[in-house]
């Protein structure tokens, strides 16, 4: 079996500043997949569903779409198979989101996502593991799902060991990701350690 911090470390993890302000967090993962696999599995609602959330709407340019108990927004650019631009509106605020996809050597696929934010409290408070923990789960489920594995219920699988130690490492990484990017390592620290808790009610 994969060791967790294997898994966590897949991901290549950045935190830099939006062109109006705002800060933005990247991700990026490479999969044994050909590209127009994954973007079938991050685009088409059935196979959404099966790794990340039921999705309804028009996936297409300047369509909208709801994303089940969380998101909803509206299709910015659809350039299939190299990627999208979306917003993301939840919980009153209203931020952006761009997937970009290339080919590697093999066949393999570079995925690329990057989430634009706010500048605000929730920043301050959470710094980028709160939207970025959440991104971690997802493109670990995605790499399951493209590798053909059973998927276990986000619910179940956060109450485990493995879970929990997966958000943990996934903050603590976020935090040093942060503090690359210039963050005090003090409040980056803190900030990952509130995630962390967010995520699992213990910071241990």
């Amino acid at each position: 079996m994969t060791d967790t911090a294997q898994l966590v470390d897949a991901l290549h993890r950045r935190v830099g500043t939006g062109a109006h302000g705002g800060r933005t967090i990247a991700l990026t993962r490479t999969y044994d997949a050909a590209i127009a696999d994954v973007w079938s599995a991050c685009t088409e609602p059935d196979r959404l569903a099966r790794w990340f959330l039921p999705v309804s709407g028009d996936l297409r340019t300047g369509g909208q779409y709801r994303l089940e108990g969380n998101a909803s927004g509206t299709v910015e650019r659809c350039d299939p198979p190299r990627g999208f631009t979306a917003t993301w509106e939840f919980g009153g605020g209203t931020s952006r989101i761009e997937l970009r996809l290339s080919t590697e050597e093999g066949g393999r696929t570079r995925l690329e996502l990057e989430h634009s934010v706010p500048d605000d409290e929730h920043w301050a408070e959470f710094g980028p593991g709160a939207a970025g923990v959440g991104w971690d789960i997802g493109l670990l489920n995605l790499g399951l799902h493209l590798a053909g594995a059973q998927i276990q219920p986000e619910e179940e699988w956060a109450a485990t060991e493995p879970g929990l130690r997966f958000m943990r490492l996934s903050s603590a990484r976020w935090g040093e990701a942060d503090i690359a990017a210039g963050a005090g390592p003090e409040q980056a620290r803190a900030a990952a350690e509130r995630t962390a808790a967010f995520y699992t009610g213990s910071t241990q």
